[in-house]
């Protein structure tokens, strides 16, 4: 019989371009799940290269390893650092264009 692995599941494996990392990113802050986003934004972290993402934001290693933990509450300012430097900036859309006109 030949032996199964199995590998566990990595998203940053199939983060392969622009669109799929803003449309990953996209997805999960429609759940308003604080965690969820900063797992998806581990994701796309550790896709780009957690490395480069520390030169680029001045923060360590470790305390990106941190940011992107369940449960953590990083201030707003940590988490615009990071998607700016991921070229993933945050940004406003309203749903309601025209209705307070």
């Amino acid at each position: 019989m030949k032996k199964v692995i199995i590998r566990e599941y990595d998203a940053a494996r199939y983060l392969d371009s622009e669109e799929a990392m803003s449309e990953y990113l996209a997805a999960c802050l429609e759940d308003f799940s604080l965690d969820s986003f900063l797992l998806a934004l581990g994701d796309v972290a550790k896709a780009r290269g957690m490395t480069q993402l520390a030169k680029d934001t001045g923060l360590s290693r470790a305390s990106l390893y941190k940011t992107f933990s369940p449960g953590n509450k990083p201030q707003f300012e940590t988490i615009a650092k990071i998607t700016s430097a991921l070229g993933v900036p945050l940004s406003i859309k309203s749903s309601h264009i025209g209705a307070y006109l």
